[in-house]
């Protein structure tokens, strides 16, 4: 069995992206994490994003579909629209929230994480669907439609 996580690329005007720190991890990401049992996709995003970051956002589309091998995980990706500026870090799951610009998500997110922003950004009507094994995304021929 595998387990749906949803996460948000938020965007700021001036093009900046939505990050956060992991608390248990120490890594930065978009926010995110697993849908609840009886629980919207698009209102697994909202509550993930406004837990983790304080922020309300609205889901515009969906941008990619990403498998994790090793974990068993499924994670849709969401462009989203924000509702406001101001975030703050969650006490449980995040340690810091930032806006960062594209090139501080390409020096501090892991590739695979990276590659989900990226995907977002590309203006595409269809949402890529990616496979990795936990480090890097595969090949095509493995799944995946190409490396980041």
């Amino acid at each position: 069995m595998h387990s749906v996580s949803v996460a948000g690329v938020v965007l700021r005007a001036n093009g900046d992206v939505l990050g956060i720190r992991r608390r248990d991890t120490g890594e930065w990401q978009i926010p995110g994490g697993v849908l609840e049992r009886d629980e919207s996709i698009h209102d697994g995003v909202r509550r993930e994003i406004a837990e983790e970051t304080g922020l309300l956002v609205r889901p515009l589309r969906l941008t990619g579909v990403y498998l994790n091998l090793p974990r068993a995980v499924v994670a849709m990706v969401f462009l989203c629209a924000a509702e406001g500026e101001t975030v703050a870090a969650s006490t449980e799951e995040a340690s810091e929230v930032g806006w960062l610009s594209t090139g501080e998500v390409r020096t501090r997110f892991e590739g695979v994480f990276a590659v989900r922003v990226a995907d977002a950004l590309v203006g595409r009507d269809e949402a890529f669907v990616r496979v990795h094994d936990g480090v890097s995304v595969l090949a095509e021929g493995a799944g995946g439609q190409g490396d980041y």
